[in-house]
């Protein structure tokens, strides 16, 4: 049995015992979402949003890509954002990286080639920034200090941007969380938070 066919055999195991044991699950489901959280994270297929935090479907909304970094001219990310901060008016936005990310450490070791290099050049940048603090450390303790600092600098560029901005202004309840995920012992711990409060009094006048 191939790989894709045991996938869709899962799948509908799945969807029976949900129906067996709540036979309205799916009419439920398909009447509209309301997800309180967006998650910005890593591709990487052992960090499973959903998985690791317990939640049901209809809870988060998840955008992923390597390295979960955020540049303004993301098409795919801006949507996201719009419609989590627009239409689902979600409450926490979460930035989650996760130690030993591979895309932070092309980034760092700058030895991705084509789409990768490029996607992930900011990382490198970042790099040359922390280098006093990074040059002193083990390699894999390098790449996980790096994943904070990556972690850090994204949720500073997610708190910039405008759709972020407005959102703040308009007094909309929106969190800022930035997370880091341990591979090695499945728990989640914080780099930072940024509340509306943070930003607006940090701007003039």
């Amino acid at each position: 049995m191939n790989d894709e066919t045991l996938l869709l055999l899962a799948n509908k195991a799945w969807a029976t015992q949900l129906k067996d044991e709540r036979p309205d699950y799916f009419v439920r489901q398909a009447a509209d979402q309301n997800p309180n959280f967006l998650w910005i994270g890593c591709s990487d297929s052992r960090v499973a949003p959903d998985q690791i935090t317990n939640s049901p479907p209809g809870v988060m909304s998840i955008h992923r890509n390597v390295a979960n970094l955020v540049h303004e001219d993301d098409d795919n990310l801006m949507a996201v954002l719009q419609i989590a901060i627009e239409k689902s008016k979600v409450s926490h936005i979460i930035l989650c990286g996760h130690d030993g990310c591979g895309g932070v450490a092309h980034g760092m070791n700058r030895d991705a080639t084509g789409a990768v290099a490029h996607w992930v050049r900011d990382v490198g940048e970042l790099s040359d920034r922390h280098r006093t603090e990074l040059e002193v450390l083990g390699e894999r303790e390098r790449i996980d200090r790096l994943v904070e600092l990556n972690v850090s600098e994204q949720l500073d560029r997610l708190s910039r941007l405008p759709i972020v901005r407005a959102a703040f202004e308009r007094g909309q309840e929106v969190m800022l969380h930035g997370w880091v995920y341990s591979l090695t012992d499945g728990l989640l711990r914080t780099v930072r938070t940024i509340a509306a409060t943070d930003l607006l009094q940090e701007q003039p006048g």
